[in-house]
């Protein structure tokens, strides 16, 4: 197996993480770890999915079809990061109002979904990635 499909999610993931943290924290103008999971800028899973597709594009060409498997899994990430876990967020925020008041009820977390833009970061970071870890180990 070509070692670069196995590190390529490893080292999005890895690198993507960080970055999320540094640019939470510049935000909130401290070190932001209640805000580490889901959201924020840019997408982890984004990134994760376009890197893996940009590496297959590289490697087989976008005429493979584990490219196409690839791209399909991309999209169905996007529009769920996008629109589902939005809904999600505002469901959990709904619930929190309701319920602000009831003895023992559990904060729910109501940043859950990206958007667009946060979405486009995870995009360009995971292709830049993989161009980069495709430079790095070449053609396997």
């Amino acid at each position: 197996m070509d070692i670069a499909y196995l590190v390529t999610p490893l080292i999005t993931w890895i690198t993507v993480g960080p970055i999320k943290f540094l640019i939470n924290s510049v935000k909130a103008r401290k070190w932001a770890f209640n805000l580490v999971g889901n959201g924020g800028f840019p997408s982890n899973h984004s990134a994760v999915v376009s890197s893996m597709a940009t590496l297959i594009a590289l490697r087989e060409g976008i005429g493979h079809p584990a490219f196409g498997v690839a791209v399909t899994l991309c999209f169905i990430v996007v529009i769920d990061a996008n629109s589902l876990r939005q809904h999600v967020g505002k469901q959990a925020a709904a619930i929190n109002r309701v319920a602000k008041d009831t003895p023992g009820h559990s904060w729910l977390r109501e940043r859950m979904g990206h958007t667009l833009v946060e979405i486009a970061g995870g995009l360009c970071t995971g292709i830049a990635i993989a161009h980069v870890i495709h430079a790095v180990f070449g053609r396997g």
